[in-house]
């Protein structure tokens, strides 16, 4: 059973334009008394005849605080007339434009120094931003404004201190486009820049807990992918291997990695992987599972392989499609109620498991006070499933896993996004690819090559580029940098996975596209978006954020695709992203970890394949 769709609209008699576009997202928002308008020429024409800012709200469907503020201020008439008044609001989906997304998260952490979602802009009639701020509530909070006295403010100022205001956006608007100046460093890529980076990883690690740094916890795969390849340099003793092993035992047993159903929960509030932020998102899950298969085949732990497998079949039976492609994510609400579905009290255990409930609340840390604590920091009873206590014997295991699996799945269902993703499938196609072999299991090379032959047949336009999401039938966006490099490493990857010459072509045909559309001949590197795409600033997608960096994925599937085809032009481009990303990666690691992963494999002997390679191109 798959969890329900995510909202489409409401029943009201008068929607706004959101009603006609196909994001879930955007379609959630139809319904409120906001004139809402999808980013574009009519709503920047818009603002410019009415001379008003445009807001420019972005967020996206599995996102919590999204939620709140959709119903707290944006369902409210008397802040919509002010939001209607004062400037013309733009709603944007930050999976269909991450171009956009990258834009303004930029400014907000220029402006303030920090981000999130939902992400609101204050812009010019351009689009260039001035403020920009994430959720605020209905009524003031202590020192946090109301959303209504942020609105009053920002519009007073317009009106007041526009000129200064316009300064601001230009100067603004300006320092976005530092990744399209930045040019590759001239000094060479060795060990001691891996070496040196390591050591920076190695001081923000967090030995007590796993991990890196002292706050809410991401799993960041892309960095344990590093440590595990330094790990095999390194032997299986090494620091490198620690830290993998450390983080990768914490993520596992908890409350993250969701126990009964398979697959991980978007990131941990805290230092110690207890307690999730309950959206479920494709890219992490695709992510993890390659990631626990490549650190099994290393490190030879079976806990490793279970986890994987698990993970891949949470995806196959709830996030899959019926024409074989991923769905983008699962909410982390059910009724307004952050991780509803996953919660439980302790007498519901006790219902369920009778004389086995006290051996299971001592093995997943379950207590009559509760684990989990609401935002207004009450406890209620409430446990997240955290498996940390003493494992019960296998069979009372099994016994307790399903029936509360079974008892779950009475429950509603927090809402599932439909949007297929090109990228993210791209990661998916690699992981169920890596994972055939790893773990032996063909079903999962066949899923990946379903996945692959919808992406390559139907979110593809007449010049061969990818579009970047899917939906209903229909695809739309043309695809950004990311989707065309995740993708070129899923179809290398299920090339050497199954050795059909097809995938192999299909790499060398995208690996064209993206040269072409996106490839910076002059600096290096590759642009987010194409020509015609670009909003306000020519950017490059360089950091991991949260999946693989796009310069440095492309770099990675160039770098291989050079390998297999002898292809002289892949490895050159390859080589000329790699040295745009030394400095920064250099700098900082934790960042540019992928793009630290493509120079460790630049370095080291290429990678034996068990395919009979086609004849080089002429």
């Amino acid at each position: 059973m798959r969890p329900p769709e995510a909202p489409t609209g409401y029943a009201a008699e008068m929607p706004n334009a959101l009603a006609a576009e196909r994001s879930p997202y955007l379609r959630a928002h139809a319904d409120n008394p906001v004139d809402w308008l999808p980013y574009g020429a009519q709503a920047l024409a818009l603002a410019a005849e009415r001379d008003l800012p445009l807001l420019i709200s972005i967020g996206y469907s599995a996102c919590h605080w999204c939620h709140v503020m959709e119903r707290e201020s944006f369902s409210d008439p008397e802040v919509a007339a002010l939001m209607n008044a004062h400037f013309v609001c733009v709603k944007v989906d930050r999976e269909e434009r991450p171009d956009l997304d990258a834009i303004y998260m930029d400014a907000i952490q220029s402006l303030s120094g920090h981000g999130g979602w939902p992400l609101n802009a204050f812009c010019t009639p351009t689009g260039a931003p001035f403020f920009a701020g994430t959720y605020y509530p209905p009524q003031r909070r202590g020192a946090m404004p109301s959303w209504s006295e942020v609105l009053r403010a920002i519009s007073s100022s317009w009106r007041q201190e526009r000129d200064e205001l316009e300064s601001l956006a230009a100067r603004l608007a300006q320092a976005l486009c530092a990744s399209a100046r930045l040019r590759g460093s001239q000094a060479g890529l060795d060990e001691s820049l891996l070496a040196g980076a390591q050591e920076r990883i190695e001081r923000a690690f967090d030995s007590e807990h796993g991990g890196f740094g002292t706050g809410a916890k991401f799993p960041q795969p892309c960095l344990l992918e590093l440590l595990l390849e330094r790990s095999a340099v390194q032997g299986p003793h090494s620091q490198a291997a620690a830290m993998v092993t450390a983080t990768l035992d914490a993520i596992a047993q908890g409350g993250i990695h969701d126990l009964l159903g398979g697959g991980f929960h978007r990131y941990a509030v805290d230092r110690a992987w207890r307690i999730p932020h309950f959206e479920k998102m494709l890219y992490d899950n695709a992510l993890l599972a390659r990631l626990y298969a490549r650190a099994y085949l290393q490190l030879g732990r079976e806990r490793y392989a279970e986890v994987a497998h698990t993970t891949l079949q949470w995806a196959l039976a709830q996030m899959r499609g019926p024409e074989g492609c991923f769905y983008s994510s699962i909410d982390a609400d059910v009724q307004g109620q952050e991780g509803g579905y996953y919660l439980w009290q302790a007498s519901e255990l006790q219902a369920l498991l009778g004389a086995h409930a006290q051996d299971a609340c001592a093995w997943l840390g379950v207590s009559d006070e509760g684990n989990f604590a609401d935002p207004q920091g009450e406890q209620r009873g409430q446990n997240v499933l955290i498996p940390t206590g003493a494992r019960p014997e296998p069979a009372l295991e099994r016994e307790i896993r399903s029936r509360l699996a079974a008892a779950r799945e009475q429950r509603e269902r927090p809402a599932l996004d439909r949007k297929r993703i090109a990228s993210w499938n791209g990661l998916m196609i690699s992981a169920l690819s890596e994972c055939s072999q790893a773990l032996r299991e063909p079903s999962y090379l066949q899923a990946a090559e379903a996945a692959a032959e919808h992406v390559i047949g139907a979110m593809r336009a007449s010049d061969g580029s990818l579009m970047r999401t899917y939906i209903d039938g229909h695809s739309s966006t043309p695809g950004f940098l990311e989707d065309h490099a995740h993708l070129l490493e899923g179809l290398i990857a299920l090339f050497e996975a199954g050795c059909r010459e097809r995938w192999l072509h299909a790499a060398q045909e995208i690996a064209a596209v993206m040269i072409a559309r996106f490839h910076d001949p002059e600096h290096g590197g590759f642009f987010t978006a194409q020509v015609q795409q670009r909003q306000l600033a020519a950017r490059k997608d360089i950091e991991d954020n949260p999946t693989p960096s796009g310069n440095a994925s492309a770099a990675l599937g160039l770098l291989r695709l050079s390998q297999l085809c002898d292809h002289e032009q892949a490895a050159e481009i390859a080589l000329g992203t790699l040295a745009l990303l030394r400095e920064p990666a250099e700098h900082f690691p934790l960042a540019f970890s992928y793009g630290l992963l493509a120079i460790q494999r630049a370095l080291s002997p290429p990678a034996p394949l068990a395919c009979a390679l086609p004849a080089a191109p002429a």
